[in-house]
């Protein structure tokens, strides 16, 4: 019972996480495989009561919806996960970046200090020299020994001069250095403050999808309620689901009965008709026609699509095999039913799951009775005992007896016993 409600709620969660989640199929494949799923559990359970039909669907819903709505789960969750370690190393950069802008515009600052107070050092010797320079070279002149002297003082002066602006050339260059070291430290710093930014506005966007996808959760959790609710009134129905099953299989048996019976009494009048040298029964079908694998026997008894096919079936809910004697034409309400085939009308009326229900009995196919039978008919247009003719209009698709909408439910039997009827109609089913 679990498992069941817990895959009738999930599929709210997918609805609820949009089509704009990342790693989700397209939504309209979504659409198209949940439409198939449900329209198959509503055939399964034709016979079942309202509420056990729809806590099937709300099973099947959730079952196609499941994988989708896990997945997406799990990729909220994972992109906060990876959002928030973003923004954590986002800001261990800033601040490593921090750190270095500061270091090198401390170093800028010092060779900066370095080079002006240089400068102010040359600027002071050089305006010494130019202000009191006559009486720096007479001092020099009159205190030297001799014109070697002279000349040494005279170069010597030069050579401070010239280390003074050497110092003050290096300095410079250094400070160009710091100064490149700086703005590259502020550029980073730039760039890892902008990444920091980029990296919350992640968190952000990722953190407001994970709180939509805890409100889904919440959501969920009320499906929960409602499936299980819904399973338990179900299962309060189980035994009047079973006893429409078996309903419907006793009226199987008896229209196969009567098919049979019609059957025999037609091929007894053809015996009777060859002993006596008459011609073979007006509706018999001759033994030497090309046979149902040529997919043209019959023409296709109403303009629709097949929404469900003909063999066993399993209930999900109720875990009963039951047989679908048919198959299912979608079409819309009040659209005209033709006969497949020349043949007479051995019932029309109504019968029970079937609905208004007509059987044409188109005489003997080797040896074997052959007739095809219309259920859920809104109107019969015919009445027992009436010959048609193929293509002839014999009633409208309706949705009555045990049908959950607009279809017609179409058989082909041999010998009474229902037979696949794809083998017998059109392969385009047009």
């Amino acid at each position: 019972m679990n498992r069941i409600r817990i895959m009738a709620a999930v599929g709210v969660l997918l609805l609820l996480l949009g089509p704009g989640t990342p790693g989700r199929a397209d939504t309209g494949d979504d659409k198209a495989r949940l439409d198939r799923q449900l329209q198959e559990t509503q055939a399964t359970l034709e016979a079942a009561t309202d509420k056990a039909q729809q806590a099937a669907a709300d099973h099947d819903r959730a079952q196609a919806a499941l994988p989708g709505a896990q997945q997406s789960l799990a990729e909220a969750k994972g992109r906060v996960i990876a959002a928030d370690a973003a923004v954590r190393q986002a800001q261990r950069d800033q601040a490593e970046a921090d750190a270095a802008a500061a270091v090198a515009d401390s170093g800028y600052a010092a060779a900066k200090q370095q080079v002006d107070q240089a400068r102010q050092d040359v600027s002071v010797f050089v305006a010494a020299a130019y202000k009191g320079g006559g009486f720096a070279m007479v001092n020099s002149v009159l205190d030297a020994n001799g014109p070697t002297d002279l000349a040494l003082r005279i170069e010597y002066l030069n050579h401070v001069a010239q280390e003074n602006r050497a110092a003050v050339d290096e300095l410079t260059v250094a400070r160009m250095g710091a100064k490149q070291r700086s703005d590259v430290a502020a550029l980073a710093l730039q760039r890892a403050r902008e990444a920091a930014d980029a990296a919350q506005r992640s968190l952000s966007e990722s953190q407001t999808a994970q709180a939509g996808a805890e409100q889904a959760t919440a959501d969920v959790q009320a499906l929960l309620d409602r499936s299980a609710q819904a399973e338990a009134a179900a299962n309060a129905e189980r035994s009047a689901v079973l006893a429409r099953y078996d309903a419907l299989k006793v009226e199987s048996d008896q229209v196969a009965a009567q098919l049979r019976a019609e059957a025999q009494a037609e091929a007894r009048a053809a015996a009777k008709k060859r002993a006596s040298g008459g011609t073979t029964a007006k509706n018999a079908v001759p033994d030497t026609v090309i046979g149902p694998r040529s997919g043209a026997f019959f023409l296709m008894p109403v303009h629709g699509w097949k929404s469900s096919n003909f063999g066993m079936r399993f209930d999900p809910v109720y875990k009963v095999y039951q047989l679908h004697a048919g198959v299912d034409i979608a079409a819309g309400g009040g659209q005209p039913i033709i006969a497949a085939a020349d043949g007479v009308v051995v019932r029309a009326g109504p019968s029970g799951g079937n609905g208004n229900y007509t059987c044409i009995s188109h005489g003997l196919y080797q040896g074997k009775g052959l007739a095809t039978c219309y259920a859920h008919q809104s109107a019969i247009l015919v009445h027992v005992g009436e010959r048609v003719s193929r293509g002839e209009l014999i009633g409208r698709v309706g949705t009555t007896g045990a049908s959950t909408g607009y279809h017609l439910h179409f058989e082909v039997r041999l010998d009474g016993r229902p037979i696949q009827p794809l083998t017998w109609l059109p392969g385009c089913l047009c």
